[in-house]
């Protein structure tokens, strides 16, 4: 691709390949979609591939001795493949199917949490954190009884390092940590971390829900333990997401779901399990929603991520600037190191009535708390707006945004 400082970012090369900007007005006005870190929407190339699949190859996976199935089987693997290939991962049975990041955190702290951790240890996190990213380990902590401890995060909605060695001793046996914030769009220093963690003996888990769209993932690089996404947020299916562990961590897990295919032998008197990652994934998993996500994959492979990346980063410095020049804005979350998004309030304003404005106007932001309360409050607020980039987006978006909160201030002031 070009030089960065040559890319055009009034709209984006690639919204031809996404239909539901073709397909979609409303009250007659082009759609603005700006909630990609909520879900992101589809390529044609993925929509078609999981309709080819239902239309020409459906079968169940496993054990079928017709060629349907064995096919359908084939291309699932095909599709685990790609995605050790993508996040960096050095073998495919470390590449767990489930049904998203939520459920993958939760599959780690039933499995290796229940395993490891007692009474006297402590699992440490960040204020910054998805409740998808909390709430595990606080049910597990109610039955083993360990302690969460919390690292600050400082007034720039940067990681407060000292807060985090401080928190850090020999009794935390698990980081458990966002790659980048929903609500403050904070990329966080996940390769120190993790050397800081490991050093004090220390299990790491990566939250990779965002990051995994926004940045170039390498799970060897950054040395984590586990790492955690949703296919959805990164242009493939609801329903599929995925969690990396490494091999020797995963072989000596127990599972958390029984049921089929999960087992190597199954009787009254007991049962014994089969290898990873199929030890993980009881029952039918979801075998096409997995081939979407190999597609999606696909499809941003043969663009380049760093292409991607190149040109979400201008469209992104434009948006943090724009929003900034709107009377009476305050954007959550200054950090030097941040992802395509932006969470933000405008004085006097109600966050609910601004999306309801906008949306009459055919622009989509998300408000609330994002399922990250915690941040929101930390910020003395209990809702924000957010705005959030994908790879369809440009200038054009921005411009649409930032005329729609001019019309809402000088509604609602």
């Amino acid at each position: 691709m070009a030089d960065k400082e040559h890319i055009d970012i009034r709209k984006s090369p690639w919204l031809a390949d996404f239909p539901i900007f073709k397909n979609v007005k409303v009250n007659g006005k082009p759609l603005t979609y700006l909630d990609t870190s909520a879900s992101a929407q589809k390529p044609q190339s993925v929509i078609d591939r999981i309709a080819y699949n239902y239309s020409h190859e459906y079968a169940n996976v496993h054990r079928g001795l017709y060629s349907l199935s064995e096919h359908e089987t084939a291309f699932m693997e095909e599709a685990r493949a790609k995605v050790k290939d993508f996040i960096g991962a050095k073998d495919s049975s470390e590449i767990i199917f489930t049904k998203g990041a939520t459920e993958a955190i939760n599959l780690a702290a039933n499995t290796w949490g229940r395993q490891n951790l007692t009474a006297a240890d402590e699992v440490l996190i960040t204020e910054a954190e998805h409740h998808a990213n909390l709430i595990p380990w606080q049910l597990l902590a109610e039955r083993v009884g360990f302690t969460i401890k919390v690292a600050k995060v400082t007034d720039t909605g940067e990681l407060d390092m000292d807060s985090f060695d401080a928190l850090l001793s020999e009794k935390t046996k698990l980081v458990a940590v966002t790659q980048m914030s929903n609500v403050l769009g904070t990329i966080m220093p996940i390769k120190d971390i993790a050397k800081k963690a490991h050093a004090a003996g220390a299990t790491v888990l990566v939250d990779g829900a965002q990051g995994v769209a926004h940045t170039i993932v390498d799970v060897a690089d950054m040395d984590c333990d586990f790492y955690a996404f949703s296919g959805h947020k990164l242009y493939g299916p609801t329903g599929i997401g995925v969690l990396y562990g490494k091999k020797h961590i995963l072989e000596n897990l127990e599972p958390w779901q029984g049921g089929g295919d999960m087992i190597k032998t199954a009787s009254f008197r007991g049962s014994t399990w089969t290898t990873p990652p199929v030890r993980f994934e009881a029952g039918t998993p979801p075998f096409v929603e997995a081939i979407g996500l190999g597609a999606a994959i696909d499809y941003l492979t043969a663009i380049g991520m760093q292409n991607i990346l190149n040109r979400e980063e201008k469209v992104f410095s434009y948006l943090f600037e724009k929003i900034q020049d709107v009377e009476g804005a305050r954007i959550l979350g200054k950090a030097k190191e941040k992802g395509a998004l932006v969470s933000f309030v405008i004085d006097g304003i109600n966050p609910q009535d601004m999306a309801m404005i906008l949306a009459q106007l055919g622009i989509c932001i998300r408000v609330g708390h994002h399922c990250a309360q915690p941040i929101v409050e930390r910020f003395g607020l209990t809702a924000t707006a957010r705005a959030s980039l994908g790879m369809y987006n440009g200038t054009d978006d921005v411009d649409a945004l930032i005329g729609g909160l001019i019309k809402v201030r000088d509604m609602l002031k």
